[in-house]
């Protein structure tokens, strides 16, 4: 079973399985298009909402393996307990947990916090249990993405701060990787990056060079991200979240990269050359995250 199967990692992983021949069943808490397409693609649609035991419950009947995957919206811990108690009544063998790389005990985000708590949680039942931890999506970049013209600009507050970014579609080969071979993976907590640790001046470079723009990186404080984030009515429980890990990142707790992708879901992972191209579409327009700058917010 894939929860978040309509999301970044979730339907790639369902697609995947499915194209290797595995019976795949697709939580979704609202049917729409891209369920459709899911279901079109052999996926079983469940619906039900991980706030909701009963609901979650009724899905997990005939399940093996599991995917568990949150968003950042408050609620984590309900629905882990949710997710552990039902998957545990019916006998699910083993779960792929979806955290994140800042996930720790003294995290000043409490959704990293709470993912740090989550993990805990899941440890202590008799499930096989992984916890991945990556650094940024690759998303990221065309999330918060603007243009300017024939330019490009990315403002966020993260210094000359480094990171490898990672696709959510190469992190699917490693969840999938995982469900189909649970047992190396008890308990492991695996950090995922992409292939090449960059800043985000060189983030710039990188997709200037796909598109074949102009395109810079316009670094921004952490009160200016979070006004910005504000002004967009964004949740609190989210605004406080990446804040707090812009923070993170500025201190070198997304930095490093590893080979953990190729190793555990044999999978070359792609490079924001790569992504660039393949998301090209995304980059015609402004992302859906861009954070104007002061004059264009006057204006």
């Amino acid at each position: 079973m894939i929860t978040g199967s309509t999301g970044n990692t979730g339907t790639s992983t369902a697609e995947i399985l499915l194209d290797r021949g595995y019976r795949v069943r697709a939580l979704v808490r609202r049917e729409d298009a891209r369920s459709e397409a899911l279901e079109q693609a052999g996926a079983e649609i469940a619906k039900a909402d991980l706030l909701d035991f009963r609901s979650l419950s009724d899905t997990m009947h005939g399940v093996t393996s599991a995917y568990f995957c949150y968003p950042i919206v408050p609620g984590l811990l309900e629905a882990t307990a949710n997710f552990a108690q039902a998957a545990s009544e019916a006998g699910v063998r083993s779960v792929v947990n979806m955290s994140q790389i800042s996930a720790r005990r003294e995290a000043a985000s409490n959704a990293a916090r709470q993912h740090w708590l989550g993990e805990r949680l899941l440890d202590r039942t008799t499930m096989l249990t992984a916890h991945l931890r990556p650094t940024f999506f690759a998303e990221w970049i065309d999330w918060f993405w603007a243009r300017r013209g024939e330019q490009g600009v990315l403002r966020l507050p993260f210094g000359d701060g480094r990171h490898a970014p990672i696709a959510g579609r190469d992190q699917a080969y490693v969840i999938a990787a995982i469900l189909q071979n649970p047992q190396p993976h008890d308990r492991q907590i695996y950090p995922l990056t992409g292939p090449v640790e960059m800043n985000h001046y060189e983030i710039a470079e990188a997709v200037s060079r796909a598109l074949g723009i102009p395109v810079t990186y316009e670094p921004i404080s952490i009160e200016e991200f979070r006004q910005g984030l504000t002004d967009k009515e964004w949740q609190p429980h989210v605004i406080q979240h990446l804040a707090a890990v812009a923070q993170d990142y500025q201190a070198g707790i997304f930095a490093g990269a590893n080979n953990l992708v190729h190793v555990v879901g044999n999978k070359t992972p792609m490079t924001v050359e790569e992504y660039v191209l393949f998301k090209k579409d995304a980059f015609a327009q402004d992302g859906p995250n861009a954070i104007p700058d002061k004059e264009e917010t006057t204006a």
